[in-house]
């Protein structure tokens, strides 16, 4: 797995501003929500997205014994550590202490 250019990465994600926020959908100017940034990005700096993403729970809160959102990242990011990223990286947040990861960003500084 090789990286992607940092800047183009940051470009392409700041193009997606003013996108209003919709659930689960994928679509500049249209609608997203946090992955279909993500998976936006993904598709312009890579291409297809290699496989589909099943529905998902909007709950922040939610609990379980899965990582599901971290489990698919790291299928298909280079996990490093949050000092080491930079610019154009994603970042996986968990909103409460114990919860599982559900909120994901793009790195676009220091």
């Amino acid at each position: 797995m090789t990286s992607a250019d940092p800047t183009r990465v940051v470009a392409i994600a700041r193009s997606w501003l003013g996108t209003p926020y919709h659930d689960q959908a994928s679509l500049r100017g249209v609608g997203c929500d946090c992955l279909g940034l993500a998976r936006g990005i993904w598709r312009e700096v890579v291409g297809p997205e290699p496989f589909l993403i099943p529905p998902y729970s909007r709950d922040w809160g939610e609990t379980g014994p899965r990582e599901v959102l971290a489990e698919g990242a790291r299928r298909m990011m280079i996990e490093v550590e949050p000092a080491a990223a930079v610019p154009g990286a994603l970042v996986l947040f968990r909103m409460k202490p114990r919860a599982i990861a559900k909120h994901v960003g793009i790195l676009t500084g220091p």
